[in-house]
């Protein structure tokens, strides 16, 4: 019998820029008005605790509005790719367990580049039998996030061309 079910979150969009130009963005991301300029109705505050914007081995810290909540965590960046992927977890080892990574991908095209975010977590049957729909609440709130993530980047990248 299965305890854990592992829930992936995905979303992409293409936008009309080069993989580069949104990685660039990211190693932009350093401090509250940078993270609240990707989001501004939902990111509050972001700083470096450990190392340089992206790097492998560094910690950031964020805290953002999900489901009309703040949250606050720090990530460890597990991997990266320049121009092509950044993969971070959760600092705690904890929250390791229930959210075990996210991913931000960007995909060349042709004169575009699909930006696609993944999260992924476990949930427990019994946490999904007691949730119910608050937990279907909370994952809809999430996709939307990550969804408005994404076309506020495409408006920002593609402004900038």
């Amino acid at each position: 019998m299965k305890v854990f079910e592992d829930v992936v979150l995905t979303d992409s969009i293409e936008i009309r820029t080069t993989p580069e130009k949104i990685f660039e963005f990211f190693r932009g991301i350093v401090d509250d008005e940078s993270y609240r300029a990707w989001h501004p109705e939902d990111h509050v505050s972001f700083r470096w605790l450990k190392g340089g914007p992206w790097e492998k081995g560094s910690v950031g810290c964020a805290e953002e509005y999900l489901h009309g909540k703040l949250h606050k965590g720090k990530f460890l960046v597990t991997d990266v790719v320049p121009n092509r992927r950044i993969e971070f977890v959760p600092l705690s080892r904890v929250l390791r367990f229930y959210f075990p990574g996210n991913t931000l991908e960007f995909i060349p095209g042709e004169g575009t580049c699909t930006f696609k975010a993944t999260g992924h977590m476990r949930v427990g049957r019994l946490a999904k039998f007691f949730a119910g729909k608050h937990l279907e609440y909370g994952l809809a709130s999430v996709r939307k996030h990550m969804k408005e993530e994404g076309e506020n980047l495409k408006r920002i990248l593609e402004k900038a061309v």
